[in-house]
């Protein structure tokens, strides 16, 4: 669990975050979710300490991420898997050295040991078949899925994922939801979901955090984004068809 306590961070005299408050849980998919420029990205940078809040407590099951010396904060670093938003894996390796890539920097286990266990990651995504390929031979989505191979190869306690189905067709982006819904579940992570993408707040939004202009306007699942009356929210969630054709459905439910 991740626990975030009165988080403020300003540039140049500019307020970015306002005394934010959340918790991220163990097993669940916690998305946060706003519009460009309202904060949510610095604020899951301040989270995995690329940047420093001026104020606030970020809590690691009760760690303190700012209190840690560089020590504490290389051994916490290795508790994350990242997925970053271009999957960013090496042109010049295939997707299996991508996937042992991690393991070789901070495992101390033997070759073949670091290599089966890359293997089984690639396995846990489907991607057995494309170990030998390079990632200019894939698709974005097998991309996307090698990344996530990547990103499991330590077993992580916390999985962060910036914007994990850009550029993915609403196909795929739905498979890869699952996917990382499916091994947050498995592995009982606390996956932590950087997104805009409406689709992916209602395939598996169990812990959703909407930030606006800085501040955490709103709290909830994705069953209560439906039935909210907070209108900044809204707003941001109806621009979706699929929302807004969801929430159609709930309201002749209960006409009916």
């Amino acid at each position: 669990m991740i626990e975030v306590k009165h988080i403020t961070k300003s540039f140049e005299g500019r307020a970015v975050l306002k005394d934010i408050n959340a918790v991220f849980e163990n097993g669940k998919t916690n998305l946060i979710i706003g519009r460009s420029g309202s904060g949510k990205t610095v604020l899951i940078k301040n989270i995995i300490g690329l940047m420093r809040p001026d104020h606030g407590e970020i809590l690691y099951d009760g760690r303190d991420l700012i209190s840690m010396n560089k020590n504490e904060l290389n051994m916490l670093r290795r508790e994350m898997g990242m997925l970053f938003q271009g999957s960013a894996l090496f042109d010049s390796m295939t997707v299996l050295e991508n996937v042992m890539f991690p393991l070789d920097m901070f495992s101390r286990d033997s070759f073949k040991e670091r290599k089966k266990r890359a293997e089984f990651c690639l396995e846990r995504v489907n991607l057995s078949d494309a170990e030998h390929l390079y990632p200019s031979e894939i698709s974005g989505g097998m991309m996307k899925r090698a990344a996530i191979a990547r990103a499991i190869a330590l077993n992580p306690q916390y999985l962060f994922c910036d914007e994990p189905n850009s550029g993915l067709d609403p196909k795929t982006s739905l498979l890869i939801d699952d996917l990382i819904h499916d091994i947050t579940v498995e592995y009982n992570m606390t996956t932590v979901i950087n997104t805009h993408d409406m689709n992916s707040v209602m395939n598996i939004g169990e812990n959703i955090i909407f930030i606006k202009e800085g501040v955490k306007e709103w709290q909830g699942t994705k069953e209560q984004v439906i039935t909210s009356n907070n209108k900044a929210l809204n707003d941001f969630i109806f621009a979706s068809d699929l929302a807004r054709k969801v929430k159609e459905v709930e309201m002749q439910q209960e006409e009916g």
